[in-house]
């Protein structure tokens, strides 16, 4: 029974109403199968000719691939969750998880799977991370996705539970909520019951800001200092009309003394985006409020500058801490 034998890669087709099983499987697991499935919907004879006559070939210990064609970045995400979950699909986790979730601009460079702690893992290709958990309740897995994974928000933590750095873990968490991928309530759901998740403060205090409306990471690094130097927290994102009626949004604005601090990143240093920036700048002024500006990467190399500059600016304009 291999009438599923002739997958073309790079091809999301109609099912047929009378799909047998194989094509069925084929279909949803985007032409890769594992040996086990395989064996399951045809003789062991069957395999070995579809093999043998170079219409599907092997690509790992364990899983073939049903074309003889180069693998897509989908394909290679099914390879790692059979071969992990030694011959059936494990979970996709953390920034994989979030790139199968629609999560975009930031995808790894690794494939990371979640098993459970008492699941047998096999030998996962080159490039592939697996981690193990003792808390994976039903409610974070999503097995529709392709190959399934876990839930948005679970992903976002354990993304930032894996990252290399700090600064990874605040990038996903302020690009996730950028992108709407998830809520605060589900990512303070999600960590009331991971006590012991690394990071865990840093990923409630990144999304607390990010849900408030910070829109970039440089807006959560000066959030953070604001918090660490005892300043007062500003608006985010605060929307004003300027004298020729157009909206602005603010950066961070502190409304009761009429300073708005703007985090220009690279895009910033753009001619056109440049005078954007200054014709912005001029319809704050006008009515007399101040604006101090930082480039991003100041605010990463000299966070007591910045703190000083802003503490000035408050206390000048009332602020007495």
């Amino acid at each position: 029974m291999t009438r599923g034998a002739g997958w073309n890669i790079g091809e999301e087709r109609a099912l047929p109403v009378d799909a047998d099983e194989l094509t069925d499987l084929l279909h949803f697991q985007q032409g890769v199968i594992s040996t086990k499935q395989a064996l399951n919907l045809m003789s062991r004879a069957a395999l070995r000719n579809l093999v043998d006559s170079d219409r599907w070939r092997h690509v790992h210990f364990g899983v073939l691939v049903a074309h003889n064609g180069p693998v897509t970045a989908a394909q290679q995400r099914w390879i790692a969750s059979l071969a992990a979950g030694d011959g059936a699909p494990a979970l996709l986790g953390g920034r994989t998880a979030l790139e199968v979730l629609g999560l975009r601009g930031f995808g790894s460079d690794r494939i990371h799977i979640l098993l459970p702690a008492k699941r047998r893992e096999a030998d996962p290709p080159p490039g592939v991370v697996v981690h193990r958990t003792r808390l994976l309740p039903p409610r974070d897995v999503r097995l529709t996705c392709r190959p399934p994974c876990t839930m948005p928000a679970r992903s976002v933590v354990d993304a930032a539970s894996w990252a290399r750095s700090d600064r990874e873990a605040q990038t996903v968490v302020a690009m996730v909520f950028q992108q709407r991928l998830t809520s605060l309530d589900e990512i303070r759901e999600v960590l009331g019951r991971m006590p012991k998740a690394k990071r865990r403060k840093l990923v409630w205090l990144a999304s607390a800001d990010a849900s408030a409306g910070a829109e970039s990471l440089g807006e959560l690094d000066v959030l953070r200092l604001l918090r660490e130097a005892g300043l007062p927290k500003p608006t985010l994102q605060r929307v004003r009309t300027d004298s020729s009626g157009r909206r602005r949004y603010l950066d961070l604005y502190f409304e009761e003394w009429g300073i708005h601090i703007e985090i220009d990143g690279a895009h910033h240093l753009d001619p056109q985006q440049a005078w954007l920036d200054s014709d912005r700048q001029n319809q704050i002024w006008i009515p007399g409020d101040r604006i101090l500006r930082f480039p991003a990467w100041v605010v990463r190399a000299q966070p007591a500058k910045v703190v000083h500059d802003i503490r000035l600016a408050l206390e000048t304009a009332g602020w007495r801490g």
